[in-house]
């Protein structure tokens, strides 16, 4: 197969979850064998290669660096374009955020529809698994696996001892059914670790209309009205499901397919489509990160 870029350029413009700064970026034909690279616009250009030795901070989100630039939560749109067949992509940005829109890859999807595919004239080289690869993080539990399959799959599971979100997984046996079956999928937060992130500086850009936030925990009316406060919403409800102001989920896995997402958009660091079978159990962007780097650093081929 050959390599892929897009046909036209595309804008978005929205805000950074964690920054909370309204930033606007456009994604951009690319070269062959050219790869995902960030170019912050108001930095005086300013060139950040998507590649994994980049990646400079991996809590709630991944970020990479070079030199004195960074461009946070990077996942959710390097998923979209992974889903999406992309290989090639210039991405100006004028702030330090990806937009976080919904919480899901579904603008980028969009985005990337809008303006179209370009085949190119060179193959694609894939990153192809050829022995079991493993990793295990002791101190969240968490184990990623990559074993030798002539197509991309992924299974995801999760478990987070609690009540409201039970034990789940999801799958993607093909790339092409991304759009389908995974962009739509939105990020997550559980309610009692709202406070906290806003202390430490996060979530600045946090709403009720960009994550999927669960209550699983009793909180006082007085918690839920200061909560209301700081993210500027009126009185914050909980309903039956634990869910906040009755949102409805996409899928009843959508926490596992969301979770999936974020390991595509993680691995797309690797800096090629992958060829194997990926078992993710309780993944997070700093264990998906280190993976990537077991990836890129393993026995694995590249082969067209």
């Amino acid at each position: 197969m050959n390599q892929q870029t897009i046909k036209t350029s595309v804008q978005l413009s929205g805000i950074g979850l964690h920054t909370g700064k309204y930033v606007n970026l456009i994604l951009k034909p690319a070269p062959v064998n050219h790869g995902y690279v960030f170019v912050r616009t108001d930095l005086n250009g300013a060139v950040i290669e998507a590649d994994v030795s980049n990646v400079s901070f991996t809590t709630r989100g991944t970020v990479i660096s070079k030199k004195n630039a960074s461009v946070s939560t990077v996942e959710h749109l390097l998923a979209a374009l992974r889903g999406n067949g992309i290989d090639n992509v210039i991405i100006d940005i004028d702030g330090p955020e990806v937009p976080i829109f919904d919480g899901s890859a579904l603008f980028f999807v969009r985005a990337i529809e809008k303006a179209g595919r370009q085949t190119q004239n060179c193959l694609r080289m894939y990153l192809e698994i050829q022995e079991k690869l493993y990793f295990f993080d002791e101190k969240t539990q968490t184990e990623l696996t990559a074993y030798p399959s002539p197509n991309f799959i992924i299974d995801v599971s999760i478990d987070f001892n609690s009540d409201i979100l039970k034990p789940q997984s999801a799958s993607l046996k093909q790339l092409s059914h991304f759009n389908k079956e995974i962009a739509l999928c939105r990020t997550f937060v559980f309610l009692h670790d709202v406070l906290t992130l806003l202390e430490q500086g996060l979530i600045k850009g946090g709403d009720l209309d960009n994550a999927i936030v669960i209550a699983d925990k009793p909180m006082t009316d007085s918690e839920l009205d200061i909560l209301s406060r700081k993210i500027g919403k009126p009185k914050i409800a909980v309903d039956k499901g634990g869910i906040l102001n009755t949102l409805e989920l996409h899928f009843d896995n959508e926490p596992a397919r969301h979770k999936l997402l974020d390991v595509i958009g993680d691995l797309a660091l690797v800096g090629n489509f992958i060829k194997g079978h990926i078992i993710a159990n309780k993944p997070g962007h700093g264990a998906n990160v280190a993976f990537a780097k077991l990836i890129k650093q393993s026995f694995s081929r590249l082969v067209s």
